[in-house]
């Protein structure tokens, strides 16, 4: 048993599973980690808004909102291209979920 307890206790490489790692750099990597993660989600999320923007462009509905049936202003396309609500129906979509107790940040879409 001895034998197992010194090879076990060999520095090595530091990392989330090394033996050798100490608990700040496990944090750091699970939090680097986590930070992948959230970030791809989020970059997942908009290539999916602005696959179903090009949807609507070839369908020729791109710029009306989804709500009202009016025209999103122009600004407000040129800045967030994978927009389906105008400003007015936007604001309405997020107070309806505050009402609801949904909190979460929602990107304005």
């Amino acid at each position: 048993m001895g034998a197992l307890t010194a090879i076990e206790e060999r520095p090595g490489p530091l990392g989330a599973n090394s033996l050798g790692a100490d608990e700040g750099d496990v944090i750091q990597a699970n939090e680097s980690r986590e930070i992948g993660f959230a970030t791809r989600e989020v970059l997942v999320a908009r290539v999916n808004r602005l696959s179903a923007a090009l949807d609507r462009l070839n369908r020729g509905e791109y710029g009306i909102c989804v709500e009202c049936g009016e025209p999103i202003a122009r600004a407000r396309l040129r800045a967030l291209p994978e927009v389906q609500r105008c400003v007015q129906c936007q604001d309405g979509l997020e107070r309806r979920r505050l009402e609801r107790g949904d909190e979460r940040l929602t990107l304005r879409t």
